[in-house]
């Protein structure tokens, strides 16, 4: 037989081939998660769920990919107690409102937090999640892949740049978004981050304030340092913007991030020792304050007027980290005080862990309270033995510090806000009605319009940006 007769013969054969193995993909799932499953630190079923996303790390290892095998998972480093407390005022709040007759009578909350590290991608990746699900599922091809929202609204994160990045990925699901402390004045914009709310004032008022602030005080010759992320570079843009418009002149305005080389710290002191300038007005995020308190101590600085951002200025740490007391006489704004009645005693009462199945829970114990379970691989003979049952209140650190009591104020506004929406949209009287069809939409359209008092009083809205209402307090460093 000639080739030219072959040839037929084998194209049949591969299309049959083609063609049986279509049939054969169309009788399977075809609907699967791309990547690993999220997996959430703190869990609980409810009829309602809510987000938290949370730093419970504050940096992260830097690698490089090969590009030719798959990126490993971020490794986290640092723990960070912060992000504890704030998972932890998220919880006390959802606790208040299921135990409560008034708010969502019958309706339970539940929750999903995650820790992001304070990393932009480890947030985008969980606001997805958020969005369609988490878990490694697969349907038949007849059915759509999409599914609604796994859950109602997001509480957290507390740093501007991923807050930027997730209210991106998540705004064309309208999921609505609630940060405690994301102060960048450019979240305000709605034509780009729709669904996002806070319940901390924006940045816009605070970096005006503070340059009325040096010109009160008459330092028109000052020096400027800023994290170089978003809420840095855009606090400091409207501060010099400003300050210029008051005859403020800067005569050196420099970055940096915590993750940064030591030669790049280096040139930044360099700048500095070279100044004339007596005045440092600092916009920095607390973690980094205390890697630039580092470098002024090794250098011997000092001598230096301080001017603040609400980030470090109020943050009791801060002047645990100044060992030196390079900081002494430091100024600027700060939210105003905040009480809760029943969070300080939630927040202190932490629960004995299951050791066997959360290994990051395990090392928060640990930490917690300086000792190291039985089963705990990183376990010595030396170290102290945890029983599950020890007293936070005999324990004296970052934890059990309550100076943030106005953030942690923040997170339970939020939790609040979303709960009140809810429970408007669900005609809830003595009872709700369950068999309302939730979707994001309604509920962020609902929160934006949302006004109520807390227990304490306090009233609380959002302007049509998503802000709240701005006021801020004198503090200084002793």
């Amino acid at each position: 037989m000639s080739s030219t007769q072959r040839w037929p013969e084998q194209g049949w054969a591969l299309l049959h081939l083609l063609l049986m193995a279509s049939f054969s993909q169309a009788e399977e799932p075809v609907c699967t998660q791309r990547g690993d499953p999220e997996i959430p630190q703190m869990f609980k079923d409810g009829d309602i769920m809510l987000g938290g996303i949370f730093s419970f790390h504050n940096s992260w290892k830097n690698r490089r990919d090969s590009y030719m095998d798959k990126p490993l998972p971020l490794q986290c480093t640092s723990l960070d107690f912060r992000g504890f407390q704030f998972a932890q005022a998220m919880l006390f709040a959802v606790e208040e409102i299921n135990n409560s007759t008034d708010l969502l009578p019958g309706i339970s909350l539940g929750y999903r937090i995650y820790d992001s590290c304070g990393s932009i991608a480890k947030s985008v990746r969980v606001a997805l999640a958020f969005a369609n699900g988490n878990e490694v599922v697969s349907q038949p091809s007849e059915v759509p892949c999409t599914r609604p929202a796994q859950v109602q609204a997001i509480m957290g994160e507390t740093s501007s740049s991923p807050c930027m990045a997730m209210a991106t990925a998540i705004g064309p699901f309208h999921i609505p978004m609630i940060s405690h402390f994301a102060t960048c004045a450019c979240l305000s914009d709605k034509s780009k981050y729709p669904s996002f709310l806070r319940t901390i004032p924006s940045d816009y008022y605070q970096s005006r304030a503070l340059a009325q602030l040096v010109k009160h005080f008459g330092w028109t010759w000052v020096g400027a340092m800023r994290t170089n992320d978003d809420y840095g570079n855009n606090g400091m843009a409207t501060f010099t913007e400003t300050a210029q418009q008051l005859g403020i002149c800067l005569e050196y305005s420099v970055s940096f991030f915590r993750t940064d080389p030591p030669d790049k710290i280096q040139k930044i002191i360099d700048i500095i020792k070279a100044s004339t300038s007596k005045v440092i007005f600092a916009f920095l995020s607390y973690m980094d304050l205390e890697v630039i308190l580092h470098a002024f101590s090794h250098h011997n600085l000092t001598g230096y007027q301080w001017i603040g951002s609400e980030s470090w200025i109020f943050d009791s740490q801060t002047a645990v980290v100044d060992k030196h007391h390079i900081l002494d006489g430091a100024i600027g704004l700060s939210i105003p005080k905040a009480h809760v009645s029943g969070m300080r005693e939630f927040m202190l009462d932490v629960r004995p862990l299951n050791v066997s199945s959360n290994e990051m829970f395990t090392t928060f114990y640990e930490t917690l309270f300086s000792c190291k379970f039985k089963q705990s691989k990183s376990s010595s003979r030396n170290e102290k033995e945890c029983t599950g049952r020890e007293d936070l209140t005999e324990v004296q650190n970052s934890f059990t510090d309550m100076s943030l009591m106005p953030i942690f104020n923040n997170v339970y506004k939020g939790v609040y806000a979303a709960a009140h929406a809810l429970h408007f949209i669900l005609s809830c009287n003595k009872t709700c009605n369950t068999k309302v069809q939730l979707d994001p939409f309604t509920i962020l359209k609902h929160i934006r319009t949302i006004q109520f008092k807390t227990k304490e009083g306090e009233e609380v809205y959002f302007n049509e940006n998503g802000d709240p209402a701005a006021k801020f307090c004198h503090l200084s460093l002793k």
